[in-house]
C-alpha cells in the first residue's frame, strides 16, 4: 500500500494513480464515514468518489499535511450537502441531519458547515472538547462529527439514552457558554 507522501505526490502531478492509491488505502474507512451520515451505501459510494475528485482537484494547489484527515473532511463535507439537497426529497435525511441542527440552533441557527470551516471558531471548540472528559468528549463527537444516532451511541457506551441525550444537551450548553465568552456568539 502507498505511503500518504507518495499519494499527496501522485495527486499533484494529476496521475490518476492517485484516486486508486486512495481508494485503496482509504476507501473503507471513507465509505464508513459516508454510510454513517447517509445511511444509505449508493450515496456514501458517490460521496467517496466525489471527495476523492475533488481531492484531484485540490491538492495541487494546497498539498495537506493528514491526508487521512483532509479526506474524512472532504467526504463529511461532501455527505452533510448530500443530506441537506436530499431533505426536501426524503424526510430520512432530515432526520439525519438532526446533529447538525442541533449544532444550527447553538450558532443562532447559522450554517454550521460555513462556520465550523472558519478556523477560528474550529479552534475554539476543539479547545473545549480537550477541556472535557474522555466520555463527555466521546459522546459529543461521535453524535456531530459522525452523525451517529443517540441510540447507536448509547450502545456504542453502554449508557442509557436519556444519559446520552442529557450529556449532549449540557455539552451544547457548555459549548454555548464557552464560545459566547469568547465573542464568536453573541
Amino acid at each position: 500500500m502507498a505511503e500518504d507522501s507518495e499519494i499527496v505526490r501522485l495527486f499533484a502531478r494529476h496521475d490518476e494513480a492517485a484516486v486508486d492509491a486512495a481508494k485503496q488505502k482509504y476507501g473503507e474507512y471513507l465509505g464508513g464515514v459516508a454510510r454513517g451520515i447517509l445511511h444509505d451505501a449508493r450515496d456514501a459510494e458517490e460521496c467517496v468518489n466525489d471527495a476523492l475528485l475533488a481531492a484531484w482537484e485540490q491538492i495541487p494547489a494546497a498539498p495537506p499535511a493528514n491526508l487521512k484527515a483532509y479526506l474524512k473532511t472532504l467526504t463529511r463535507n461532501i455527505c452533510v450537502s448530500r443530506v441537506r439537497s436530499n431533505s426536501a426529497l426524503k424526510r430520512k435525511a432530515q432526520q439525519d441531519a438532526e446533529p447538525l441542527d442541533e449544532l444550527e440552533e447553538l450558532l443562532d441557527g447559522g450554517d454550521v458547515a460555513e462556520q465550523v470551516e472558519a478556523a477560528e471558531l474550529a479552534a475554539a471548540i476543539s479547545q473545549f472538547l480537550r477541556g472535557r472528559k474522555a466520555d463527555e468528549r466521546n459522546v459529543f463527537i461521535r453524535r456531530y462529527w459522525f452523525g451517529d444516532s443517540v441510540d447507536d451511541i448509547a450502545k456504542r457506551f453502554g449508557l442509557g439514552q436519556s444519559k446520552v441525550k442529557m450529556t449532549l444537551k449540557r455539552t451544547r450548553d457548555r459549548l454555548r457558554d464557552a464560545l459566547r465568552k469568547a465573542g464568536h456568539i453573541t
